[in-house]
């Protein structure tokens, strides 16, 4: 009997779903239930770790299609194989985010704007988890005519935007037992929709919180040299601090310290006792990455006894860099190829955002494709983190059938 994966291409073209190739194109009738599910997951987006009712409706579904899924034992987020593991063959995993941020969702004029004051899935998150849903359903419905060669996992991970990322709580959870790949994809919205951005190598950098207090003792205005003069401490730290850090990293390591926050003082004629300063530290190089904080508290140190102020700081490590293993964007590169043709596939550039898929990659190769969310000839200049965020909603299809190509072509290598 010939095996599952020999049969994937003995189908007649004309019984082959989309007309040729590999089966697992998606249904329109399915297009058109995973838009649906898009929407309502954007009206009622969630917090990290607040994810009940998106984990509920992903459960809900996956349930309907007759499978197994199995919630974190964080509460919220899930994972569910398609097909049954053999124990012994690495599973393929396919990973999305479902959180949402604390941003006031600014469209205008579309029914699917967010319901949930100060919440909006402004990163795409709910098109991320959509078309890993509609992977999962289509890789199940090839199961049940014995055209998937072997198991695949799905994993809905929680979180995503809260450092060090609810793949740290995902991976203790068990997601990666019997996985050997995951792969996952990152809605991109200088990219056309349509077509996906690959890169070989470091995608994204590391992101780390730093957050330092200042304090002394304060005083009159009229009289600096007899206190701690925190407001200039806290000024120079701002300006002196990444300063000195470009001059002692190599510059090709890309570490860059970005302040987000400088609060101090509440009267004009008052040197005050406290200051504090918070911002992240970003770093294209993984070991420039793991010699960051000393670097960083060396520098706040220097600069801050210049001006006798005493600091309390808090480095938070965050996340490594993703890096792409070359395999797995072959494997990438090869079903979008099977999709929509190798014009469909672009080079993309190393990005300063962070993203905790690292953490996956530094217990199984894998890689991060870059999904193309604009309309081709769309000016708006929409970017991620914003209020106005949105996408083109083909992007949906284009993930479920990236997914599932990998999947089917993953299983017969």
């Amino acid at each position: 009997m010939k095996s599952r994966a020999s049969r994937l291409h003995d189908l007649p073209d004309a019984e082959q779903p989309g007309g040729g190739g590999l089966p697992g194109r998606l249904p329109d009738e399915l297009r058109a239930e995973l838009i649906a599910f898009r929407r309502d997951l954007h009206m009622h987006p969630e917090l990290g770790n607040q994810e009940f009712r998106t984990t509920a409706a992903i459960k809900d579904r996956l349930e309907k299609a007759g499978l197994r899924p199995r919630v974190l034992a964080v509460g919220t987020g899930l994972m569910c194989d398609v097909g049954e593991w053999d124990g012994v063959t690495p599973m393929l995993a396919l990973r999305a985010d479902i959180d949402a941020l604390p941003i006031p969702d600014t469209k205008a004029g579309v029914p699917y704007r967010s319901t949930v004051p100060d919440r909006a899935h402004a990163c795409g998150h709910d098109v991320h988890t959509t078309a890993v849903l509609g992977a999962g359903l289509v890789l199940a419905g090839l199961d049940r005519q014995g055209l998937l060669p072997s198991a695949v996992r799905l994993i809905f991970q929680p979180a995503e935007e809260v450092l060090p990322g609810g793949a740290v709580d995902a991976i203790e959870s068990g997601v990666l037992e019997g996985v050997g790949r995951i792969i996952g994809v990152h809605c991109d919205p200088k990219v056309d929709v349509g077509r996906i951005g690959l890169r070989i190598g470091a995608i994204t950098s590391a992101c780390d919180r730093l957050e330092i207090a200042l304090d002394g003792p304060g005083g009159h205005t009229a009289r600096p040299h007899l206190t701690t003069d925190l407001v200039t401490a806290a000024a120079r730290i701002a300006v002196d601090v990444p300063a000195l850090l470009a001059r002692r990293v190599d510059a090709r390591a890309g570490l860059a310290l970005t302040w987000g926050r400088l609060e101090t003082g509440h009267a004009p004629n008052v040197i005050p006792q406290h200051a504090e300063l918070s911002g992240t530290v970003r770093c294209l190089n993984l070991d420039a990455w793991r010699e960051a904080p000393d670097l960083v508290h060396a520098a706040i140190d220097e600069v801050a006894g210049m001006h006798r102020a005493k600091t309390v700081i808090n480095y938070v490590r965050g996340v490594p860099p993703v890096v792409n293993d070359a395999e797995s964007i072959g494997l990438l590169d090869a079903a979008m190829t099977e999709r929509r043709g190798s014009y469909a596939i672009e080079d993309t550039e190393q990005s300063l955002g962070g993203e905790d898929f690292s953490w996956y990659l530094e217990r199984v190769p894998g890689a991060m494709a870059r999904l193309g969310v604009r309309t081709p000839g769309d000016t708006r200049g929409l970017d991620l983190h914003r209020g106005n965020f949105d996408v083109d909603e083909e992007a949906i299809t284009v993930g479920v059938e990236l997914f599932t190509a990998a999947a089917l072509l993953d299983s017969n290598r």
